[in-house]
């Protein structure tokens, strides 16, 4: 099996479990829950499904929010959350019933799910419920609504210069750059992103040195516009965040100027995904077809589909997956499924041969009848070798010369296609070549897919510029045995 490398990496989820309870307890959720509940024969809606304004004050007191206009917004939005994932149902009007009669609303078929249902089901109204607030962060501010009602009634979507898809474009990219730092930095544990880097992340040219003044001023803008943004994203639960400090808008006026080196960049805003936010970004992710890998997706797949998908993942990343696998399958017959999937001359196998060492490893002593059976294999006994002398096996044959120089070139070959630290990698170059003398005379006889490649490798790695030219040199000799 062809192994691709991932798009970002592997993320590690909370269980589903655990992800439903911190569902539940998003506030705006919580309170969409406690409006269903309390909704009945004498509740009011208007045609578009909201409460009547008669009505927020009882439902803002509900929830135990202030008396004024803030609790009155609060409530609203939590009444819509309600309506948008199921958990309310709206009964319209009768067109007879004229312009200003109100509809009804009743518990919906989702609200007994919170309750009663599999976390899947509470997670799946969850998302429901995240769209809509991503929709709510995107739509538009409108200063005068007014000034957009024309005379016959329409309004003036054009005056707005609004763009939906690209506003939603920005937030989700915005959103995949705050999800790549937080996978990339150990996870749901990742330090909180400043503001004014993330806004950055996604205006400022990669191969911009230092930034221009209309580029600030755009990275300005952008942060105004996600402050508000975090603020609408915040109560479903999917960041953790602290907002731009007011006291900076006084004091520089509309727009906040990105900080300068030693200023305190945590009073320009500071946001961290919650583990409930990686689960959301990551399933919004996979709704538009982004590859956005899981630990534990590879946990009920075979050993050719585990070994492929690992192929690129970081250690600790591909050593978990390869857990959960075991775990799942169980070690019985383990080592020789993983050893037979490791043969192959494709660029992919010496990665392949590899991770399947460090499985071996996890499965324990069990594997050694399995690793004993192929000490005669031309790609697999090097390995094999390694592997029983590494869990201190008695008997272990020595390997012929030729079987030693194929695992260095396969061992070289494997490190190079993973792009690991390029200073491992000069170190395991040079402590290879060092440890036979006469290596580059030898190594270019290998018959290996990828000796003239790892040959050439190491002449661009090695520190020795006499050992650098062997190199090359043997690379030349193993190209033209082979007519390549």
């Amino acid at each position: 099996m062809s192994a691709e490398r991932p798009t970002l990496p592997p993320v590690r989820l909370h269980t589903e479990a655990e992800l439903a309870r911190d569902a539940l307890a998003a506030p705006l959720l919580a309170r969409a829950v406690r409006l269903a509940r309390w909704a009945g024969p004498e509740t009011r809606v208007g045609a578009g499904g909201e409460l009547v304004e008669e009505q927020l004050p009882a439902a803002a007191e509900h929830l135990g929010l202030t008396a004024d206009e803030d609790g009155a917004a609060e409530a609203s939005e939590a009444w819509r959350l309600a309506v948008d994932t199921g958990l309310v149902d709206v009964e319209d009007p009768e067109e007879a019933a004229g312009e200003d009669a109100e509809g009804t609303a009743a518990a919906g078929e989702n609200l007994a799910l919170i309750t009663g249902g599999s976390p899947q089901d509470v997670l799946s109204i969850w998302l429901d419920g995240l769209e809509a607030v991503h929709a709510d962060a995107t739509a538009p501010v409108f200063e005068d609504f007014a000034d957009l009602v024309g005379e016959d009634g329409s309004i003036d979507f054009e005056s707005l210069d609004w763009d939906p898809e690209v506003e939603a474009e920005f937030l989700d990219g915005i959103l995949g750059n705050l999800y790549l730092l937080t996978v990339g930095d150990g996870g749901a544990d990742a330090a909180p992103v400043p503001l004014p880097a993330l806004a950055a992340s996604m205006i400022v040219p990669d191969d911009m040195g230092e930034p221009t003044d209309d580029v600030l001023e755009q990275v300005s803008e952008a942060m105004m516009r996600l402050d508000d943004q975090f603020r609408v994203l915040e109560p479903i639960g999917i960041v953790e965040y602290r907002p731009l400090d007011e006291a900076l808008l006084a004091e520089e006026g509309e727009d906040a100027t990105p900080p300068a080196d030693d200023e305190d960049v945590t009073r320009y805003g500071m946001v961290k995904l919650t583990p409930l936010g990686l689960y959301g970004i990551r399933a919004r992710m996979l709704e538009a077809g982004v590859d956005a890998p899981a630990i534990g997706d590879l946990a009920d797949k075979g050993a050719d589909a585990l070994l492929a998908g690992i192929a690129y993942y970081p250690e600790t990343a591909a050593r978990s997956e390869v857990e959960q696998w075991l775990t799942r399958r169980g070690t019985d017959g383990a080592a020789a499924e993983l050893l037979a999937v490791a043969r192959g001359a494709d660029q992919q196998a010496p990665l392949r041969r590899l991770h399947c060492q460090q499985a071996l490893a996890l499965v324990g002593a069990e594997a050694e009848p399995a690793v004993r059976a192929v000490l005669d294999d031309p790609e697999l006994g090097g390995l094999a070798r390694v592997w029983l002398a590494e869990l201190g096996a008695a008997d272990v044959p020595a390997p012929p010369e030729s079987m030693i120089f194929w695992l260095a070139i396969d061992t070289i070959a494997a490190q190079l296609e993973s792009e690991g630290d390029l200073e491992e990698l000069q170190g395991l170059v040079e402590g290879l070549a060092g440890q036979h003398s006469g290596f580059f005379d030898e190594a270019w006889r290998v018959e290996h897919p990828a000796t003239a490649d790892v040959l050439e490798a190491m002449g661009r790695l090695h520190s020795d510029k006499k050992k650098a030219k062997e190199a090359r040199k043997a690379a030349f000799k193993a190209r033209s045995r082979t007519g390549g």
